[in-house]
């Protein structure tokens, strides 16, 4: 296999694994923190025990992330020097940032596991809305920097080097606050879900387990909040990308022929030699709406487009589709909770409501995976968009297959230590009934 090919595929399985762990380090979090102010305001132990369990959970696996986290950091400079010669200057601020933002989650998840008994209760209630805090922030960072990879600004290009550097304006490229704000409500809608769905599961065989009652009315409460709330992220993403990475928006669509009054295509399948998307469903008009909020607004096709600065279309396309699937299936059934609450004021508990949250429930990852692989992917064969290429930045160092041997093995041993750490934890959920609970 070829050098770059193999950097490639390490990169993205370094970030396949660790974006699971950082989207559940945003969110837990901050579901703990709801949790333990339920406590304080209710007196219901409960939602203490709540509080309890899910920070042991945001433990491990904030870990586990960190982990992770590192090893992206030193393949940045390992397996792409040229990028890192050429951004380190434009874009440190943003990882500089991101550091701060870490070691602040570190310190306060500390205080927030060890000082139940130690500080203050709103105090300690502080702490775990600081790790929220932080662990947001310290995506926001990273995504800025992404942001700047698809739209880079904060410099002129000047003989192929950057001169007149302002890393502030870099920080805040165009890409970077909606990128920001679609990832962090992919983040905790997809927490949410996975947690509503374990909850969801265990209820099927215990509905008058209150404990899984709560922690299923606040899972679905954040993650069916969110889950609506994305569509508005992504209609903004989606203009932003029409403006300024056209190529990247006709490869999501396998849109090939520049069109006024634009399809939406859903599914098919590509014919890139011949240029043409078959089978698939065409919704009229409805990309030019989505991408200019005009039905007759033009649409630029690939073919307008170099054939040597095309993305890989059967990728990005089935990528973008999966992901829109999976958040579909999501809205609609916060939806169907949110209907019947409001409806109720009560739990939606019938078998097939619990068991559509338990199918659902991993979609929201699925889709987390599906949208990163459009945002990377789309904007191939640049390491940054129109600046410079992937192949121009990688490592010339021979050997990268060991590297990539070792590290898979990593996260494989990872995965299976996550995996029957978390097994143990459900299996040993409490079984709390009504009227059993210590004010």
């Amino acid at each position: 296999m070829h050098d770059l090919l193999i950097a490639r595929c390490q990169m993205g399985m370094s970030l396949a694994f660790h974006i699971i762990f950082a989207a559940i380090g945003i969110a837990l979090p901050l579901m703990m923190s709801i949790a333990e102010w339920l406590w304080l305001k209710t007196g219901d132990n409960v939602y203490e025990e709540l509080a309890k369990r899910w920070s042991k959970g945001a433990a491990i696996l904030f870990a586990v992330g960190a982990v992770s986290g590192t090893v992206l950091s030193f393949e940045l400079g390992l397996l792409w020097p040229g990028f890192m010669d050429f951004a380190g200057e434009i874009i440190g601020m943003p990882f500089a940032l991101e550091g701060f933002a870490f070691f602040t989650e570190a310190i306060f998840l500390g205080i927030y596991l060890y000082g139940w008994k130690l500080v203050p209760k709103p105090v300690h209630l502080f702490a775990g809305l600081v790790v929220a805090a932080s662990g947001a922030a310290s995506a926001l960072f990273v995504i800025f920097a992404n942001g700047w990879m698809n739209t880079p600004t904060g410099f002129d290009l000047v003989d192929g080097k950057a001169i007149n550097i302002d890393p502030i304006k870099a920080m805040f490229n165009p890409a970077g606050l909606p990128e920001a704000v679609h990832m962090l409500l992919a983040a905790y809608a997809a927490t949410a879900f996975v947690v509503a769905g374990i909850h969801a599961a265990l209820l099927l065989k215990a509905k008058d387990n209150i404990f899984h009652r709560r922690a299923l009315a606040i899972a679905l409460a954040l993650g069916g909040a969110t889950a609506i709330l994305q569509p508005l992220s992504g209609d903004l993403l989606a203009q932003l990308t029409a403006q300024l990475q056209p190529v990247k928006l006709a490869a999501m669509e396998a849109h090939f022929d520049t069109t006024k009054g634009a399809s939406l295509n859903i599914g098919g399948i590509t014919d890139v030699k011949a240029g043409k998307l078959n089978y698939a469903i065409e919704i009229p008009m409805m990309l030019s709406v989505l991408a200019h909020h005009d039905p007759n607004a033009e649409v630029k096709g690939l073919n307008d487009f170099d054939r040597s600065d095309w993305p890989n279309i059967n990728i990005v396309h089935l990528s973008f589709d999966l992901m829109v699937g999976c958040g579909v299936a999501m809205m609609l059934v916060s939806l169907w909770a949110a209907g019947y609450y409001v409806k109720t004021r009560k739990l939606l508990d019938s078998d097939i409501f619990l068991k559509s949250v338990a199918v659902v429930s991993p979609m929201g990852f699925i889709a987390i995976e599906a949208g990163w692989m459009v945002t990377e992917c789309g904007r191939q064969p640049w390491i940054i968009q129109n600046v410079m290429r992937v192949s121009h930045s990688v490592t010339p160092m021979p050997g990268l297959g060991v590297s990539a041997t070792l590290f898979s093995l990593l996260y494989l041993a990872l995965a299976l230590i996550v995996i029957f750490i978390v097994f143990r934890q459900i299996g040993h959920s409490p079984i709390i009934h009504e009227g059993e609970q210590k004010q």
